[in-house]
């Protein structure tokens, strides 16, 4: 991991007593390079661990030596200091015609106040936030890195305040709407499953082979233009139409319709509510015929 320009940054002391009594924390800061790290470093702790272990049974100052001991060695998925800041930016004008009935101006407001909603509101947070990993997670499984351990990291960076909250934020000013999202991601692309295996191998090759910092850029990307495809449809139609018209193909197959039957379910239900029982009806209803 040296050789890579990485490896241990820094190693300090944490007094746990006014939480846990007589306990005390050793933290180790690394720099994984272009590596996700994740066995490098519970390695490299385990190790520590032995040798503090060692140290304090050998050290002549301390006295009760059997109080001491090592309850466990582990990296900590969040990272916080690994932080990516991606946002799209356009001026009011240009969101014409982005929603039917509404003014790009108008859109913008009502996006922002949907997305200060999610600021305020946990309860609101947790799915708008869910939104966003559906974007990271999608790149993070295609290239092979761990998105359960990217969700755990933006979910504890979201409560850093105390209070859990949204990872983007809305501004409109100056004629401008602006639209960022702030979250932290460990992500390799060397190592692990990343170049072993051959869906992840091409999968880097499509988005051009980036280093990890590259890689990072174009997950928080993908986040963020899925969240905001989901408050667009949210401020605007409403979600559960665009979830029921791809549902449709599902309903379709289970009541067993054919390609042509799906051809004129698809065509039908453009401009009309998706359910399963108004499926059955246009299906029953076209074979009738």
């Amino acid at each position: 991991m040296e050789e890579r320009g990485g490896g241990i940054l820094d190693i300090d002391v944490f007094n746990m007593d006014c939480d846990i009594e007589n306990m005390y924390q050793l933290k180790a800061g690394f720099d994984t390079a272009d590596s996700m790290g994740a066995n490098f470093i519970n390695s490299c702790l385990e190790e520590f661990g032995v040798l503090l272990e060692k140290f304090m049974q050998d050290h002549d100052l301390i006295e009760k030596k059997e109080d001491f001991e090592v309850i466990m060695a582990i990296l900590s998925n969040y990272t916080p200091q690994s932080v990516v800041e991606c946002h799209v930016e356009t001026g009011l004008d240009m969101l014409n015609g982005l929603a039917s009935g509404m003014s790009g101006p108008q859109f913008a407001e009502k996006f922002k106040k949907a997305v200060l909603i999610a600021e305020a509101d946990p309860h609101r947070a947790a799915t708008h936030n869910k939104g966003i990993f559906n974007g990271i997670d999608a790149v993070a499984i295609a290239t092979g890195n761990d998105f359960r351990a990217i969700e755990a990291d933006g979910h504890a960076y979201a409560a850093r305040t105390g209070r859990y909250s949204s990872l983007t934020r809305a501004d409109v000013s100056s004629g401008h709407f602006k639209y960022t999202l702030e979250v932290p991601l460990s992500v390799g692309t060397v190592g692990g499953l990343t170049r072993n295996h051959p869906l992840a191998r091409r999968s880097m090759d499509l988005l051009g082979n980036p280093d990890a910092t590259g890689l990072m850029e174009i997950i928080a990307a993908a986040g963020l233009a899925n969240n905001f495809s989901a408050v667009r449809s949210l401020i605007t139609s409403g979600i559960q139409k665009g979830h029921m018209k791809m549902h449709l193909n599902n309903i379709l197959s289970s009541l067993g319709a054919d390609s042509s039957e799906k051809e004129k379910a698809i065509v039908h239900f453009q401009e009309r509510t998706v359910s399963y029982s108004e499926v059955k009806i246009f299906l029953e209803s076209i074979r009738s015929v």
